[in-house]
């Protein structure tokens, strides 16, 4: 029977999630408050870790977030280290995900799309 996740899948996921609690239990900088953690990419080596986010303020304060990210980003790691028993506790880079919005706009273009279609078909019945 094949296993359902590898270990790096595993420790990515992991570390997902002790660095979601970390940036919303201990960073104190408001410019990283209203961020969601979506996927951690691990290096084969685990010596660096691409921490994928969206922000409720969508790309309006992406500039700010990103520069409170890199500031806590030692904090992070250490705690991270603590947390999370590997023998390298990775860099961290923060990458702003553009899937939820992309996701959204999408669905937007096909509910446009559909409502369309059904005022063409109204109006082609009459």
């Amino acid at each position: 029977m094949p296993k359902e996740f590898s270990r790096g899948q595993r420790i990515s996921e992991q570390i997902r999630r002790e660095l979601a609690d970390l940036i919303r239990l201990e960073v104190k900088d408001p410019r990283v408050g209203f961020i969601t953690l979506t996927d951690v990419e691990l290096s084969a080596d685990y010596a660096h870790a691409k921490v994928f986010f969206t922000s409720m303020t969508g790309r309006d304060d992406l500039e700010e977030i990103m520069v409170g990210l890199r500031r806590a980003s030692g904090f992070l790691r250490r705690e991270l280290g603590r947390r999370v028993r590997i023998h390298t506790t990775p860099q961290l880079h923060f990458v702003y995900d553009q899937s939820v919005e992309e996701g959204a706009r999408l669905s937007k273009l096909i509910d446009d799309t559909v409502a369309a279609d059904r005022r063409h078909a109204r109006d082609s019945e009459d």
